[in-house]
Protein backbone atom coordinates (compact mmCIF):
# COMPACT_ATOMS: atom_id res chain seq x y z
CA UNK A 1 0.00 0.00 0.00
CA UNK A 2 1.51 3.33 -1.07
CA UNK A 3 1.46 6.17 1.43
CA UNK A 4 1.70 9.60 -0.15
CA UNK A 5 2.85 11.20 3.13
CA UNK A 6 6.17 9.31 3.13
CA UNK A 7 9.21 11.52 2.66
CA UNK A 8 12.86 10.91 1.91
CA UNK A 9 15.54 13.31 3.19
CA UNK A 10 17.81 13.66 0.16
CA UNK A 11 20.93 15.40 -1.02
CA UNK A 12 23.33 15.24 -3.96
CA UNK A 13 26.92 14.73 -2.91
CA UNK A 14 30.43 13.81 -3.81
CA UNK A 15 31.00 10.45 -2.15
CA UNK A 16 34.69 9.77 -1.45
CA UNK A 17 36.38 6.53 -2.41
CA UNK A 18 38.41 4.78 0.30
CA UNK A 19 41.64 6.64 -0.49
CA UNK A 20 40.02 10.09 -0.36
CA UNK A 21 38.03 9.10 2.75
CA UNK A 22 41.28 8.05 4.48
CA UNK A 23 42.79 11.42 3.52
CA UNK A 24 39.82 13.29 5.00
CA UNK A 25 40.04 11.24 8.20
CA UNK A 26 43.79 11.94 8.51
CA UNK A 27 43.19 15.68 8.20
CA UNK A 28 40.30 15.54 10.68
CA UNK A 29 42.66 13.89 13.18
CA UNK A 30 44.94 16.96 12.95
CA UNK A 31 42.22 18.91 14.77
CA UNK A 32 42.17 16.69 17.82
CA UNK A 33 38.88 16.40 19.69
CA UNK A 34 37.17 19.77 19.06
CA UNK A 35 33.75 18.25 19.78
CA UNK A 36 32.24 14.94 20.86
CA UNK A 37 30.11 15.00 17.70
CA UNK A 38 32.65 13.74 15.17
CA UNK A 39 31.07 12.83 11.82
CA UNK A 40 31.40 9.03 11.44
CA UNK A 41 33.91 8.01 8.76
CA UNK A 42 31.20 6.23 6.72
CA UNK A 43 29.12 9.44 6.51
CA UNK A 44 31.91 11.78 5.31
CA UNK A 45 30.84 13.44 2.04
CA UNK A 46 30.68 16.78 0.26
CA UNK A 47 27.14 18.08 -0.26
CA UNK A 48 26.49 19.53 -3.69
CA UNK A 49 22.78 20.29 -3.27
CA UNK A 50 20.59 19.63 -0.24
CA UNK A 51 17.06 18.70 -1.28
CA UNK A 52 15.68 18.11 2.22
CA UNK A 53 12.47 16.16 2.72
CA UNK A 54 10.98 15.20 -0.63
CA UNK A 55 7.93 13.04 -1.29
CA UNK A 56 9.12 9.43 -1.59
CA UNK A 57 7.07 9.04 -4.77
CA UNK A 58 9.24 11.74 -6.44
CA UNK A 59 12.56 9.89 -5.98
CA UNK A 60 12.33 8.20 -9.39
CA UNK A 61 11.76 11.57 -11.10
CA UNK A 62 14.67 13.08 -9.15
CA UNK A 63 16.95 10.25 -10.32
CA UNK A 64 15.77 10.64 -13.91
CA UNK A 65 16.36 14.41 -13.92
CA UNK A 66 19.83 13.98 -12.36
CA UNK A 67 20.66 11.45 -15.07
CA UNK A 68 20.26 14.22 -17.66
CA UNK A 69 23.03 16.30 -16.04
CA UNK A 70 26.18 16.03 -18.17
CA UNK A 71 28.89 17.76 -16.18
CA UNK A 72 32.64 17.28 -16.45
CA UNK A 73 34.89 15.66 -13.90
CA UNK A 74 37.62 17.68 -12.24
CA UNK A 75 40.06 17.77 -9.37
CA UNK A 76 38.98 19.36 -6.09
CA UNK A 77 41.70 20.55 -3.73
CA UNK A 78 40.76 20.51 -0.05
CA UNK A 79 43.32 22.84 1.49
CA UNK A 80 41.78 24.54 4.54
CA UNK A 81 40.03 23.93 7.81
CA UNK A 82 37.10 26.19 8.58
CA UNK A 83 34.18 26.76 10.93
CA UNK A 84 30.60 27.81 10.34
CA UNK A 85 29.50 29.44 13.62
CA UNK A 86 25.72 29.24 13.20
CA UNK A 87 25.44 25.49 12.48
CA UNK A 88 28.57 25.08 14.69
CA UNK A 89 30.48 22.77 12.34
CA UNK A 90 34.18 22.39 11.63
CA UNK A 91 34.99 21.49 8.04
CA UNK A 92 37.66 20.69 5.48
CA UNK A 93 37.18 22.62 2.26
CA UNK A 94 38.59 24.47 -0.69
CA UNK A 95 37.70 26.59 -3.69
CA UNK A 96 35.21 25.24 -6.20
CA UNK A 97 36.75 24.47 -9.59
CA UNK A 98 34.56 25.71 -12.44
CA UNK A 99 33.33 22.20 -13.45
CA UNK A 100 32.12 21.59 -9.89
CA UNK A 101 30.24 24.92 -9.74
CA UNK A 102 28.71 24.07 -13.12
CA UNK A 103 27.61 20.66 -11.80
CA UNK A 104 25.85 22.33 -8.84
CA UNK A 105 24.16 24.87 -11.12
CA UNK A 106 23.04 22.10 -13.49
CA UNK A 107 21.64 20.06 -10.58
CA UNK A 108 19.71 23.12 -9.34
CA UNK A 109 18.30 23.66 -12.83
CA UNK A 110 17.34 20.00 -13.20
CA UNK A 111 15.60 19.95 -9.80
CA UNK A 112 13.81 23.23 -10.57
CA UNK A 113 12.17 21.60 -13.59
CA UNK A 114 10.51 19.21 -11.09
CA UNK A 115 9.13 22.15 -9.07
CA UNK A 116 10.97 20.90 -5.98
CA UNK A 117 11.60 23.25 -3.09
CA UNK A 118 15.22 22.87 -1.97
CA UNK A 119 18.06 24.70 -0.22
CA UNK A 120 19.40 27.24 -2.72
CA UNK A 121 22.33 28.58 -0.68
CA UNK A 122 25.53 29.50 -2.51
CA UNK A 123 27.81 26.50 -3.00
CA UNK A 124 30.81 26.40 -0.64
CA UNK A 125 32.64 23.07 -1.07
CA UNK A 126 33.35 21.50 2.30
CA UNK A 127 33.26 18.20 4.16
CA UNK A 128 31.79 18.49 7.65
CA UNK A 129 34.21 16.92 10.14
CA UNK A 130 32.64 17.78 13.52
CA UNK A 131 29.25 19.11 14.69
CA UNK A 132 28.48 21.15 17.84
CA UNK A 133 31.82 22.97 17.67
CA UNK A 134 31.51 25.94 20.04
CA UNK A 135 34.48 27.99 18.81
CA UNK A 136 36.75 28.24 15.80
CA UNK A 137 39.10 25.23 15.85
CA UNK A 138 42.86 25.60 15.48
CA UNK A 139 44.03 25.48 11.89
CA UNK A 140 47.05 23.20 11.84
CA UNK A 141 49.28 22.97 8.80
CA UNK A 142 48.51 19.94 6.67
CA UNK A 143 49.14 18.66 3.17
CA UNK A 144 46.27 19.63 0.80
CA UNK A 145 44.10 16.72 -0.32
CA UNK A 146 43.39 16.41 -4.05
CA UNK A 147 40.06 14.68 -4.73
CA UNK A 148 39.64 13.39 -8.30
CA UNK A 149 35.93 14.03 -8.84
CA UNK A 150 34.60 11.44 -11.27
CA UNK A 151 30.96 10.98 -10.17
CA UNK A 152 28.17 12.44 -8.06
CA UNK A 153 25.52 10.64 -6.04
CA UNK A 154 22.00 10.95 -4.69
CA UNK A 155 22.11 10.15 -0.98
CA UNK A 156 19.38 9.53 1.58
CA UNK A 157 19.69 10.50 5.24
CA UNK A 158 17.67 8.55 7.83
CA UNK A 159 17.99 9.48 11.51
CA UNK A 160 20.22 7.06 13.38
CA UNK A 161 21.42 5.24 10.23
CA UNK A 162 24.45 5.59 7.94
CA UNK A 163 23.78 7.67 4.85
CA UNK A 164 22.69 5.53 1.92
CA UNK A 165 23.92 6.20 -1.60
CA UNK A 166 20.81 5.60 -3.74
CA UNK A 167 22.41 6.10 -7.15
CA UNK A 168 25.53 7.63 -8.67
CA UNK A 169 26.29 9.09 -12.08
CA UNK A 170 29.69 9.34 -13.81
CA UNK A 171 31.02 12.70 -14.93
CA UNK A 172 32.37 13.31 -18.44
CA UNK A 173 36.13 13.24 -18.97
CA UNK A 174 36.66 12.72 -15.26
CA UNK A 175 39.97 13.52 -13.60
CA UNK A 176 40.52 9.79 -13.11
CA UNK A 177 40.03 8.96 -16.78
CA UNK A 178 42.12 11.91 -17.95
CA UNK A 179 45.26 10.35 -16.47
CA UNK A 180 44.91 7.12 -18.44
Amino acid sequence: MSQSHDFSRLFFALWPDEEVRAGIVARRECLGQVSRRRVPDHNLHLTLLFLGNQPADRVAAIKEAAGDVTAAGCKLRLDRIGWFPRPRVAWLGGDAPTPLSTLVDDLKSAMSTLDLVFDDRPFRPHVTLFRQVRRRPPCPDFEPLDWPVSEFALVESKAGHPYEKLKSWPLKGSAINDSQ
